[in-house]
């Protein structure tokens, strides 16, 4: 594929300029903004690819975009999205985050890796295909979604109402990449999630802090309602959350024993930690993270925050909190659980907000996606790719791939162990940006068999 690449090494400033064209859009779902923009950003460049679209809805949520072409056997069906996370704190950002800026080699912009450097490489891969290898072997779908980060609310209803459009042989999901060891990372599954807001109400509005005498403070009421979720074990405290855990199949262990476990030491120096938690390490620390389910507090606000003091009695405190959920866990029966935790310990009036739920999914591990993807990994990178039974992360792999009988399996991304995703400062590398094109125009050939 000497012309492939010849092709791509003659487009980069043009593509890079689209990447930071996409990236100027703050397409962020949770504060409603870019969202129409970008749809049609998305949507007008499958169009100059040559690929026919349409927008799919349901339910009022934001638009689904939709692109086939090709024609072929088998069809390729890839999911990404073009809604990114809040770029908060802004404050931590070395440059601003929807500026594509080039720093060192890399490349920062909120959506860089998450998911936007993906969706934008597939879509310049498949160009340099039809520029230097003529007509697809394969008819590709692309499912390009606006609520990925925050759980994916319509897109259920989406894939019910539009069954038909979207069933295909395989899935090429939304993330890729490399590891620590620089070894091309392929998985087959996702958690699930359930994401929730708790609000503690004290007084009208804030008090002087004096009133603490005989004024409740919302802020402890939180605090007390939280220390009831989880132990110093580590272990959730909520009667019934463990009940439905389902454990590792056969081969679900031998993928993971297949994994290489010897990377800590280099992990906890790129985190900057001394140690994980509870010491944990190698294989079990691999097993936790993949196989476990979690209770994560991602935020906590009350009262005054800011600089120097201020002596305030808060009349409102707030905590997000995410569920990361493994099968055969139900979303809803763990919001209902919650509820009635809380109730039986006595916090009644702690309210909880319902912020979406998303299913956890497997796929089987060889699947002709699957070995598409770790055929062109070795043939791209020259080493053995690292194949994972399921992600840590969450996605809406359940409703569209695992309810439709589609395999699925990651591949073809421009992510790293640093790209600092749902941070400040995310980041890619520039060489795997123009690496991970090679792979996804490998992907192609070897999906197409």
């Amino acid at each position: 594929m000497e012309r492939f690449t010849a092709y791509i090494d003659s487009q980069r400033s043009r593509f890079l300029a689209e990447l930071a064209d996409i990236i100027r859009i703050p397409s962020v779902a949770a504060q409603n903004r870019g969202i129409e923009e970008t749809a049609t950003f998305v949507e007008q460049r499958f169009r100059r690819l040559g690929a026919e679209t349409r927008i799919l809805q349901a339910d009022g949520g934001n638009p689904l975009v939709y692109a086939t072409i090709g024609r072929g056997s088998r069809t390729l069906l890839i999911y990404d999205h073009y809604d990114v996370q809040p770029a908060e704190p802004l404050e931590l950002w070395q440059s601003p985050p929807f500026e594509l800026t080039e720093r060192n080699g890399k490349l920062y912009g909120r959506g860089v890796a998450d998911n936007k450097g993906n969706l934008m490489l597939r879509i310049q891969a498949i160009e340099a295909w039809l520029a230097t290898e003529g007509e697809l072997p394969i008819r590709i779908i692309f499912a390009v979604e606006g609520e990925e980060e925050v759980s994916s609310r319509t897109l259920p209803a989406v894939c019910r109402e539009y069954a038909d459009l979207l069933r295909a042989d395989g899935c090429l999901w939304e993330t890729g990449g490399v590891d620590l060891g620089e070894r091309p990372v392929v998985t087959c599954g996702a958690k699930g999630i359930q994401y929730v807001e708790l609000i503690a109400r004290g007084a009208r509005h804030d008090l002087h802090s004096s009133y603490a005498t005989f004024v409740p403070n919302p802020a402890w009421r939180l605090i007390w309602a939280l220390n009831t979720l989880k132990g110093p074990d580590g272990r959730v405290r909520i009667p019934g959350f463990y009940d439905r855990v389902r454990q590792p199949s056969d081969s679900d262990l031998a993928a993971l024993a297949s994994i290489p476990a010897d990377d800590d030491d280099a992990l906890l120096a790129n985190l900057g930690l001394s140690d994980f938690l509870d010491g944990v390490r190698g294989v079990e620390r691999l097993r936790r993270h993949l196989f476990e389910p979690t209770c994560t507090i991602c935020g906590l606000v009350s009262g005054y925050t800011g600089k120097g003091s201020k002596t305030v009695l808060p009349n409102k405190a707030r905590a997000k909190i995410d569920f990361r959920l493994v099968p055969d866990m139900e979303p809803a029966e763990v919001l209902q659980q919650l509820r009635q935790h809380l109730d039986a310990e006595g916090f009644q009036d702690i309210e909880i907000v319902d912020l979406g739920g998303e299913h956890p999914a497997r796929g089987p591990l060889d699947a002709t996606i699957v070995r598409a993807a770790l055929d062109s990994a070795r043939e791209v990178y020259g080493c053995e790719p690292i194949l994972y039974p399921t992600m840590a992360g969450t996605g809406p792999m359940y409703p569209l791939c695992t309810a439709l009988g589609t395999p699925v399996a990651s591949g073809a991304g421009c992510g790293y162990y640093s790209s600092r995703v749902h941070s400040p400062n995310e980041n890619i590398r520039i060489v795997d940006y123009w690496r991970a094109m090679q792979w996804m125009g490998s992907l192609i050939r070897h999906f197409a068999g």
